[in-house]
């Protein structure tokens, strides 16, 4: 195998996002749903044989060391594979919305790269992997939607009803340290369970890092407040600046204010590399 080409790597919403406590190394132990949807990032892999790791940008710039690049190095030392690669990425999901692109990218290189180098390595191996790039990138390379616990590395399948939802996502962006680090962050929410959950998938909860998020980026309230003149009822997703809302009706969003990207997308039951 020399290369693979147009490997998904789709993003996430936080149907919620509670924080439920910190612990003393000053993490943040949570509570949320993890929801994959069909907003893609696509990458393409080719074999080097001088070991080296490059990247092409077939979109928008990255940053020179991105998540993909850390993911394939973290992967060649772990392994001892004396292969390299070229990868390009073709980005599609926002930087800084709360969506998992950076991670979701880092999980599809740890699993393409895992095939392409023919290390056969279990994905237990690659999420230990993973954890070491972030407390999202277990979630994509466990490859379903999930119940999300601690600081995000422990994971339960959960199964979801088909939906639409119309994603806004405006121009700012937000930091995850810059929210997580605010004094006025609500830190003790209720610890749920799953089956008060199951009542009510789409409607349950709410998201703690909202009110911090809308204090630092005018703009996250000010496209909700746009949703609800459709008659959506939007939320924040994850630590970034995108909301999100139920699509349980035909909405023209087409009049949104300037500087708002706006998608309907739908979720996926498993990621597209499920059985990699």
């Amino acid at each position: 195998m020399q290369a693979i080409y147009d490997v998904s790597a789709p993003a996430k919403l936080n149907l919620f996002l509670h924080v439920t406590g910190q612990r003393a190394d000053g993490y943040h132990l949570l509570q949320s749903v993890f929801m994959l949807i069909d907003w893609s990032d696509q990458l393409h892999f080719e074999v080097r044989r001088d070991g080296l790791l490059s990247r092409e940008d077939l979109t928008w710039a990255l940053p020179p060391d991105d998540l993909v690049l850390r993911a394939a190095r973290a992967l060649q030392t772990a392994s001892g594979c004396t292969l390299g690669a070229h990868i390009g990425i073709a980005k599609s999901v926002p930087a800084q919305a709360g969506m998992g692109g950076g991670s979701s990218d880092a999980a599809s290189t740890l699993l393409a790269l895992n095939r392409l180098w023919n290390l056969q390595l279990p994905r237990e191996k690659l999420a230990e992997i993973g954890l070491s790039l972030g407390a999202d990138v277990p979630f994509f390379l466990g490859c379903e939607n999930a119940w999300i616990e601690g600081v995000g590395e422990k994971t339960t399948p959960v199964s979801l009803p088909s939906a639409r939802f119309l994603i806004a996502k405006p121009q700012a962006g937000l930091e995850t340290g810059l929210i997580f680090s605010s004094p006025v962050l609500q830190r003790n929410t209720e610890l749920a369970i799953i089956s008060g959950f199951a009542s009510n998938v789409y409607g349950f909860g709410h998201n703690d890092l909202q009110p911090v998020a809308e204090m630092h980026c005018p703009e996250i309230g000010q496209a909700i407040a746009w949703m609800a003149t459709k008659g959506l009822q939007a939320r924040m997703t994850g630590s970034g600046s995108a909301v999100f809302a139920l699509l349980a009706h035909e909405v023209d969003w087409h009049d949104a204010p300037k500087g708002l990207l706006v998608k309907a997308c739908s979720n996926l039951e498993r990621h597209p590399l499920w059985g990699w």
